[in-house]
């Protein structure tokens, strides 16, 4: 049992240790903060999506926006998209599954809006319909996946790619991106914290 323990954490950081050593991907995380930034300043909505672990990955990283990460400021407009189970469910018995995000994003996206599509194999059929329509109606499309990219990263403007093939040490990597993200999109927008304790 021990050894499971201090095998999954240091599978963890040797995941994140990657990450901190890839100035390529660094630069495309900064790419992807540039871009909320500015989908924030003009008054654009953030969406998101994914499935089981990556849905609730999405729920969380919209709610660091849309609530607050440090600093007690003005809402910021993101939403994952699952989270209305009516929709979801009446397109998934109307249409298919793999049409569910298409159409929260033909109903609700708007040219200048970004979508974030999560997956940890990069290869979810109802993510990629969701990130092309969304392409198709002028956003820009972030992907969080893990290692390849699968799918994803050919209907994505910029591909974030945690280095790794394991479905957990994946996941952990992208709530450790999310937070990265909410907290330099409020640095931007907002200022600087003036403490470092965060409360939940």
């Amino acid at each position: 049992m021990r050894n499971s323990i201090t095998s999954a954490i240091s599978s963890s950081v040797a995941v994140k240790e990657r990450l901190l050593r890839d100035e390529k991907f660094i630069g495309r995380l900064l790419l992807a903060i540039d871009i909320l930034i500015k989908t924030f300043r003009s008054d654009k909505r953030v969406y998101l999506c994914g499935n089981g672990g990556s849905a609730a990955d999405a729920q969380h990283i919209a709610a660091e926006f849309s609530g607050k990460f440090y600093l007690d400021r003005k809402a910021l407009p993101a939403e994952a998209l699952h989270v209305n189970t009516s929709f979801l469910t009446a397109v998934a018995n109307d249409y298919s599954y793999a049409n569910t995000f298409k159409r929260n994003i033909e109903a609700f996206g708007r040219k200048g809006d970004v979508l974030i599509g999560i997956s940890t194999s990069g290869n979810s059929d109802n993510i990629v319909r969701a990130q092309k329509e969304a392409r198709r109606r002028g956003m820009m499309v972030i992907s969080m996946t893990g290692k390849t990219g699968g799918k994803l990263a050919k209907s994505c403007d910029i591909l974030l790619n945690v280095p790794s093939t394991d479905t957990p040490r994946i996941q952990e990597s992208h709530i450790l991106l999310g937070h990265i993200m909410a907290e330099c999109v409020e640095q931007a927008l907002f200022g600087k914290r003036k403490n470092k304790k965060k409360s939940k």
